[in-house]
């Protein structure tokens, strides 16, 4: 009996990490997201319009904590737009990475649904376009049995479609922050920009939590050399801009 309560009081503790969300370690994601990081077991909608938006990489910097404690990253890459060099300089172990190459949608779907339900599978990563609630449903269900987390890249049409995802995340580029700055303060903005090798700028609304709250936006700077993320203001608008450079 004692042996079998302690088996279960593991079982339950497990189940309870489980719960616990996981922090990115990009703080400034973490604020916005609830419970300030990714549940396991969970379904994430990443929503952008084309693979230039940032989502992807985005996610692939958010999964690396996820896959500090075992489990394997699972590509379902049926257009062949992941190019592991870039992920890998972004600190993603290839070594522990599996891409599925499927052609037909049904391939996909099957693929994506064995990849969720696997306990050995950290986070399963796949773009997807039209998806049916049927479908979703069978996703969500899967990833709950298995326990890692789902990423899900879908356009950012998909927005105004039923979801089966825990949190939607909408993923927007946005033009550097020397654009529309008065010369002075361009010049010294450039200059940074320079000294920081910054990539990409990016607004991340959080449009949808399953269990409710949430809401609100940020927008980040990603280095795509070195992976880091940075927290950025929002750009001030011209008669702001022209109040400052009078100031």
């Amino acid at each position: 009996l004692q042996r079998r309560l302690r088996r279960m009081e593991k079982s339950r503790q497990a189940a309870a990490e489980n719960r616990r969300p996981v922090s990115t370690k990009i703080e400034p994601l973490d604020r916005l997201l609830p419970g300030s990081g990714f549940c396991r077991g969970t379904l994430i909608e990443w929503l952008a319009e084309g693979r230039a938006a940032g989502a992807a990489t985005l996610a692939l910097l958010s999964a690396r904590p996820l896959l500090e404690t075992g489990g394997a990253l699972v590509m379902i890459d049926h257009a062949r737009g992941f190019y592991p060099p870039a992920a890998a300089a972004l600190g993603i172990d290839l070594e522990n990475t599996l891409l599925v190459y499927p052609e037909k949608q049904a391939d996909l779907l099957w693929a994506l649904e064995q990849s969720l339900g696997s306990a050995g599978v950290a986070v399963s990563c796949c773009p997807l376009e039209q998806l049916d609630g049927r479908a979703f449903r069978r996703l969500q269900l899967a990833v709950e049995k298995g326990g890692g987390i789902g990423m899900l890249m879908r356009p950012a049409a998909m927005r105004r479609e039923p979801s089966w995802a825990d949190l939607r995340l909408l993923v927007e580029p946005l033009p550097m922050l020397s654009a529309g700055l008065p010369p002075p303060h361009a010049e010294a903005r450039r200059r940074e920009e320079r000294n920081r090798s910054f990539g990409r700028r990016i607004r991340v609304e959080l449009l949808r939590c399953r269990t409710g709250g949430g809401g609100g936006a940020i927008e980040l700077e990603i280095c795509d050399e070195t992976g880091f993320v940075y927290s950025v203001s929002p750009l001030a608008p011209p008669a702001a801009a022209d109040r400052a450079a009078r100031a």
